[in-house]
């Protein structure tokens, strides 16, 4: 018995060592050192020997299985890094070689105006705050002096979830919200950037979704006239240096007085073309002065507090900015029309 395991011994180091591949190593561990294996059967035969040769085989059986495992794990070790190294010889990269083109992107045009308006915005002093898409009624209209049945209302055609959960049809019930953190204490400097929804028929200047950005200041001592130069350093800055603005008589209910800002058209320099409708002048957003209401119902004290709001719409702003006719095209993701706007980066 002790002569036939080592025999075995030096059948599985030799077999071990023609081993190629894992896979052939793999059938001498099998072989060897399996259950149905050679010194399983010799190890059998163990309950034919006396009491004092037992010990010293089952030694010896033990010293064989370790000496056949150990070179086992050496043999794959060795196999393991012979097929890495085959490999990683096989899959050079030639690293001299040109790289394949990546198509570079730009950004989507509403965004650019969105973020030049901010950054124009955050250089005067002005923090940008968010609020959510999905909003209460007391936020959208209440706080905003619009009350329910007031027939401004109605200007605003909205999705409604539940008698007092809507799509917010403005970016105003952020104004609300930080007016109401602040708790009556000032100043207040805030954009507003984001989407609103309103019930809309789609069409080359309407969208059932779009964007405002609002902006809102309240603070001691804040007059008409803080807001005008405001919207006149907006304008240049957006349009250019030698655009004018003009402020006609207006009304929304959130704002007291209310009005409307023009700009002279870039077009025909205020002459008067098609595209002004011969007038010279540029509809481009509404503001005015916070209403003593909407200032009281957020807790601040119209004696003491005033402000300024204004609302633009990003769309309107980039298509007299672009040159782009329907409002449609910032939405349908066509790259033909996306691929212009590199050459405005």
């Amino acid at each position: 018995m002790e002569s036939r395991l080592k025999e075995l011994q030096l059948e599985a180091l030799k077999k071990i060592d023609e081993a190629i591949d894992l896979k052939q190593l793999n059938e001498v561990r099998v072989a060897y050192l399996g259950k149905k294996g050679p010194i399983t059967e010799v190890l059998r035969g163990m309950g034919k020997l006396s009491a004092e040769e037992r010990p010293k085989m089952g030694a010896l059986a033990n010293e064989v299985r370790g000496e056949i495992g150990q070179s086992l794990e050496k043999k794959q070790s060795k196999l393991e890094r012979d097929a890495v190294e085959k490999q990683l010889a096989s899959e050079t990269i030639d690293v001299t070689l040109p790289g394949s083109p990546v198509k570079e992107g730009n950004h989507h045009p509403l965004t650019r105006v969105i973020e030049e308006i901010e950054d124009l915005f955050i250089g005067m002093g002005y923090q940008v705050a968010e609020g959510p898409e999905v909003e209460k009624d007391y936020y959208n209209f209440e706080a905003l002096n619009l009350p329910k049945g007031h027939p401004a209302r109605d200007m605003q055609d909205s999705f409604y979830i539940t008698e007092e959960i809507l799509l917010r049809t403005h970016t105003s019930p952020v104004q609300a919200r930080t007016m109401e953190k602040h708790a009556g204490e000032g100043p207040v400097k805030i954009i507003c950037p984001g989407k609103v929804y309103r019930r809309d028929s789609d069409d080359a200047t309407h969208s059932h979704q779009f964007m405002q950005i609002e902006g809102l200041v309240i603070d001691e001592n804040i007059s008409m006239s803080d807001l005008k130069g405001t919207l006149q350093v907006f304008a240049k800055k957006i349009f250019g240096e030698e655009r004018e603005i003009r402020l006609r008589p207006s009304f929304f209910p959130f704002t007291e007085p209310s009005v409307e800002m023009d700009i002279s058209c870039k077009m025909c320099d205020g002459k008067g073309c098609s595209v002004c409708k011969r007038t010279g002048w540029i509809e481009i957003l509404g503001a005015g002065m916070v209403h003593p209401n909407v200032l009281e119902m957020a807790g601040f004290d119209s004696k003491k507090y005033s402000g300024f709001a204004f609302g633009m719409g990003p769309e309107r702003i980039a298509m007299l900015k672009y040159g782009v006719d329907d409002i449609r095209h910032f939405y349908t993701n066509d790259i033909r029309f996306l691929k212009q706007f590199h050459e405005h980066e």
